[in-house]
């Protein structure tokens, strides 16, 4: 009768914490970084500098997501942990270099984070703490260079057209691992290069070969516009 009522209440606590939107679990990570052109040449997004202006011409960081090997993810899953810019106050320099908000009005970057840390960071909080999530995030885009693993390879942000192979083979060689490339539309219609994905494991330590990708395609050309 003991272990019935400890299976029950162990049941209705799983319950509980699914109504809530509480994640038990996830898979891996997605470390996604993004080209400032490529958002900024697009019909779907209205780009607007921060305050301190145009940012590097870089990759910048996106998120980092928790995902399910089945494609899903858990999403908003602790509204009782929001975004605290002041558990994060040492970070905020690098923030603003390397994790800057394009998206319209313009903004030094805090609604971004905390869309990031509460949409997807809660779900990864058995792991990383709010800090340990954006120090982690900061270490991985210093630690991949992606644009650095292009230039090397003769692929340039010049507005000229690459195979998509030799650019995943480029990104491959530089960090040692296979990441997956998201494109969208500039303003003519062209398919250009706008986000790039790689894989982290579960622990928030280690790169990782990715256990699946998204869904959708880019053409077998794509540009490499300018900023």
């Amino acid at each position: 009768m003991k272990f019935k009522c400890l299976a029950l209440i162990n049941l209705l606590v799983l319950q509980y914490l699914a109504i809530l939107g509480i994640s038990k679990g996830f898979d891996f990570f997605y470390f996604v970084q993004q080209w400032p052109g490529s958002y900024c040449d697009s019909d779907k997004f209205s780009c607007c500098y921060p305050p301190t202006g145009k940012p590097a011409a870089d990759f910048s960081i996106h998120g980092l997501w928790p995902n399910y090997i089945n494609g899903s993810y858990p999403q908003n899953c602790d509204p009782n942990n929001p975004f605290n810019e002041s558990e994060i106050s040492d970070l905020i320099s690098s923030m603003r270099t390397n994790w800057p908000s394009l998206a319209c009005p313009s903004s030094s970057g805090e609604s971004f984070w905390s869309h990031e840390w509460e949409k997807h960071g809660t779900c990864s909080e058995s792991v990383l703490d709010q800090h340990s999530y954006f120090e982690t995030t900061l270490s991985l885009r210093q630690q991949t260079k992606i644009l650095q693993s292009l230039t090397n390879a003769g692929i340039n942000p010049d507005g000229g057209s690459y195979s998509m192979e030799n650019i995943k083979d480029a990104i491959k060689e530089g960090t040692g691992y296979t990441p997956w490339i998201e494109c969208n539309e500039d303003s003519s219609g062209n398919s250009q290069l706008y986000q790039v994905y790689l894989c982290l494991d579960s622990s928030g330590s280690n790169l990782i070969e990715c256990p699946v990708f998204p869904q959708g395609e880019c053409g077998s050309e794509i540009e490499f516009p300018t900023f």
